[in-house]
């Protein structure tokens, strides 16, 4: 296991290499630091739930609207309502298209939780990438968080492969909205 500073210049390519190979990392954004596999690779996915302890849907990392309006199954007409919303603290769960991301982090009815945090090591990580990665808090099921990267190595440095560190991050999970009948909810603030 490596720690190595967002700000290291070979930081964004390290990690695309962890992840490119089935890989986990843990990574910052601009709420709390997230678990990042391949959101396609099922084995690496079966990796992340267990060390969680958990199953079940888990959100991804989207570098631009653009890219999160190729994913999703909404008609046109609705997405200003979703645009004025996406990006930042803010997650949306919404209806996507088949067979872009594993079949087991989506929920109910092909849905989906996507973000684009405010923080450009994980859209640019993306970006890189050409394909979503998750985004899950760094605990075990039920736990608080962990938003330092000394806490996160010793907790979990046994099962993951590479920590981007951007020191202590003082933040809470971010608001949570999911689109349905038309329309968006808050289901947490």
């Amino acid at each position: 296991m490596k720690i190595i500073s967002v700000n290291h210049p070979d930081a964004n390519s390290l990690a695309a290499n962890v992840i490119q190979k089935g890989g986990i990392i843990v990574y910052p954004t601009d709420t709390l630091y997230g678990f990042g596999v391949d959101a396609r690779n099922d084995a690496a996915i079966q990796k992340l739930n267990f060390i969680k302890k958990r199953e079940g849907p888990i959100s991804v990392i989207a570098p631009n609207v653009r890219t999160v309006k190729s994913w999703s199954s909404i008609h046109n007409k609705y997405w200003e309502s979703i645009e004025n919303k996406l990006g930042g603290k803010t997650t949306i769960i919404l209806p996507v298209k088949k067979n872009f991301v594993s079949s087991t982090i989506l929920g109910p009815n092909q849905t989906l939780g996507i973000r684009i945090p405010n923080h450009s090591f994980s859209t640019n990580l993306v970006s890189t990438l050409g394909y979503p990665i998750t985004t899950t808090s760094v605990n075990l099921k039920g736990e608080f968080p962990l938003n330092e990267p000394k806490q996160i190595k010793q907790n979990f440095g046994k099962e993951i492969d590479l920590i981007i560190d951007d020191g202590k991050l003082a933040s809470k999970g971010s608001t949570i909205y999911h689109f349905k009948n038309n329309s968006l909810t808050i289901i947490r603030q």
